[in-house]
């Protein structure tokens, strides 16, 4: 004959404390999520009513208030490269090289107090590399110049 105990007890996590859990660290993602700047480079776009979106793997270049130019290959989030305009045409040519959008752009992100004489600089190297491009039959680039929406 089996002796039956009066009192069971089931052994069960408690689950409150896992739900705290939770709630803190979804409060800390979101919090920390607002700090993260999408941009490393803190530039003020020119303004303009009409555009089209750009999709986000194409040859990125940031010209900055002080003139310094940076180079992002395809898109990619923080691997930038600083200089100045004589050393551009070197870091474009290798990021065309592992360009695989079908695109073809190099995307100008330039603040709105750069003389547009950086502009026309930029525009220049881009030309003599599509003469490069030109001369070895690959497809050239155009450039975009990137604004904000109104």
């Amino acid at each position: 004959m089996a002796i039956k105990l009066q009192n069971k007890q089931e052994n069960q996590p408690n689950m409150s404390a896992m739900s705290d859990l939770v709630f803190l660290l979804l409060i800390f993602f979101m919090i920390t999520s607002t700090l993260v700047s999408p941009n490393v480079i803190s530039l003020s776009l020119p303004s303009s009513e009409s555009g089209q979106q750009n999709l986000p793997k194409n040859v990125e270049v940031y010209v900055d208030s002080l003139k310094n130019y940076y180079v992002n290959p395809e898109g990619k989030g923080s691997d930038f490269s600083t200089m100045v305009a004589d050393s551009l045409l070197p870091l474009l040519r290798e990021a065309v090289a592992a360009d695989q959008s079908e695109q073809r752009a190099i995307i100008l992100r330039s603040d709105k107090s750069v003389p547009i004489e950086n502009v026309v600089e930029l525009m220049d190297v881009v030309s003599r590399l599509n003469d490069e491009l030109e001369a070895d039959g690959k497809e050239t680039y155009k450039v975009a110049l990137a604004t904000e929406g109104k």
